[in-house]
């Protein structure tokens, strides 16, 4: 997709601290070092949206509000840091710190590039910035504004891992859409603004154990004290996404097979359990190759109220952990009874996790990750239908689609509440063409919910 680039700017927080700002990184942030950036951009459309009008009216309200939310959520604006003397990297906010923000235009059809429907993963790419990261020091937060001339816009979020987990993403979000369209503050939920890392309370000795995992991602020498990020994976034209959706009906129709053809009757039928499962079984079956090939999958819980003293709600930071399944091969989701399998996993893994503890949940990531082989096919969820991004309007009406870009670089699929039905999910998926073919069969008629 052309782009047109209008002007590069840089949006400092207001009423900023005239004191630098210090926070050491935490067990959880430390966990998400080395993982690629999480990226994401929201399309709105706008019913007037000649570009004198925005730029004259829409750029200056969303710049300005911009301005007053990072005032809450100051480490966006600071830096990650890693000086020698150092034994772990930082975040550091210094009085004039601030956050890149690229103004653009484009001539695609809006329309199409916020549908739901497949589309090349390099037609959205320009869509979202880069984060400025060197050996020593990275950027936290970059974004991104497109003007559609006379159809919307979208707003693209390039979020550095280390700094915030989804849950204080979503709450960025959308409390920056509420002061552009209020004017005011949001009270009608926390704003993190608790900064201190001692309410974090995990066994000592976890943090170094990460720094000892990192051998086993890189084999350069020095990978453990750069900041740099491994190589992404390389996106071509042979890459495709599109986001499918599971009405609450097709959740119902989910739970009830998953009843039907287990022998147990203590399953932890969840919506996120079942869609899980359902995604899961479909990208192992649409991946083809080796029956015997290993599965590893994942998804992070949040630790919040799980810790001891249970971590404030207004906590700004990472809070949640990996929860890792390893050494299954694929032939457990291949066949008939693939679903019910991997229910039956994540049931119990869900159903659990409130007694299991930080240490042997860290034990079964590290061995996952030291064990891993070449050949190991890796599906992990991103997002969540509890962070309510759809509720993000800035004054022009709800987001008509969000897609998280950072998919197919992680090997993730993304979950979140469908935008117009209470109950129901969004997932959005990125695959090779090949395998999106198999998947989007699968997907429609392998369980037969949408018959």
């Amino acid at each position: 997709m052309a782009l047109n680039v209008i002007k590069l700017s840089r949006v400092s927080p207001a009423n900023n601290s005239v004191e630098p700002l210090f926070l050491p990184l935490t067990f959880f942030d430390l966990l998400w070092l080395k993982l690629d950036p999480t990226e994401r951009v929201t399309f709105y459309k706008l019913t007037e949206s000649s570009r004198d009008s925005f730029f004259s009216s829409i750029l200056p309200k969303l710049e300005h509000s911009l301005s007053l939310v990072l005032s809450h959520f100051l480490p966006l604006s600071g830096h990650l840091k890693w000086n020698p003397q150092d034994p772990k990297p930082h975040i550091i906010v210094f009085p004039k710190d601030n956050v890149s923000l690229t103004v653009a235009e484009s001539e695609a059809d809006f329309s199409r590039i916020s549908d739901k429907v497949l589309c090349l993963e390099t037609e959205l790419r320009s869509l979202v910035p880069e984060l400025q990261v060197s050996s020593d020091s990275a950027s936290l937060l970059s974004l991104q504004i497109t003007l559609f001339p006379n159809q919307g816009f979208s707003i693209g979020t390039t979020v550095h891992h280390v700094v915030m987990d989804g849950k204080t993403a979503s709450k960025f979000h959308k409390s920056w859409a509420h002061i552009c369209k209020h004017g005011t503050t949001p009270q009608d939920f926390d704003l993190p603004t608790v900064l201190d890392r001692t309410v974090i309370n995990v066994p000592a000795g976890l943090e170094q154990k990460i720094f000892q995992l990192s051998s086993y991602i890189s084999e350069e020498k020095d990978y453990a004290r750069t900041l740099t990020l491994p190589p992404a994976k390389e996106i071509d034209n042979d890459v495709v996404r599109v986001t499918l959706e599971l009405t609450e009906v097709d959740i119902e129709k989910l739970k009830e097979r998953a009843k039907n053809e287990s022998t147990r009757s203590d399953l932890h039928l969840s919506t996120f359990v079942v869609s899980y499962a359902y995604v899961l079984t479909c990208m192992v079956k649409s991946c083809g190759g080796d029956a015997n090939r290993p599965v590893r999958f994942m998804y992070a819980a949040d630790f919040r109220n799980r810790l001891d003293p249970p971590v404030p709600l207004t906590y700004f930071g990472n809070c949640v952990l990996p929860i890792d399944f390893n050494g299954y091969k694929a032939t457990t989701f291949l066949g008939k009874d693939g679903y019910v399998n991997g229910v039956e996993i994540l049931s119990d893994s869900v159903r659990g996790l409130g007694s299991r503890n930080i240490e042997s949940i860290w034990e079964v990531y590290e061995d996952g990750t030291k064990n891993m082989k070449l050949d190991t096919q890796n599906v992990t969820v991103t997002g969540s239908n509890q962070f309510g991004i759809y509720g993000s309007d800035f004054g022009w009406g709800r987001p008509v689609k969000t897609d998280v870009m950072s998919l197919y670089k992680n090997n993730e699929f993304s979950m979140s509440a469908r935008r117009d039905e209470i109950g129901g999910l969004e997932i959005g998926i990125s695959l090779k063409k090949c395998e999106m073919n198999v998947f989007l069969s699968l997907f429609t008629s392998d369980f037969d919910i949408y018959n």
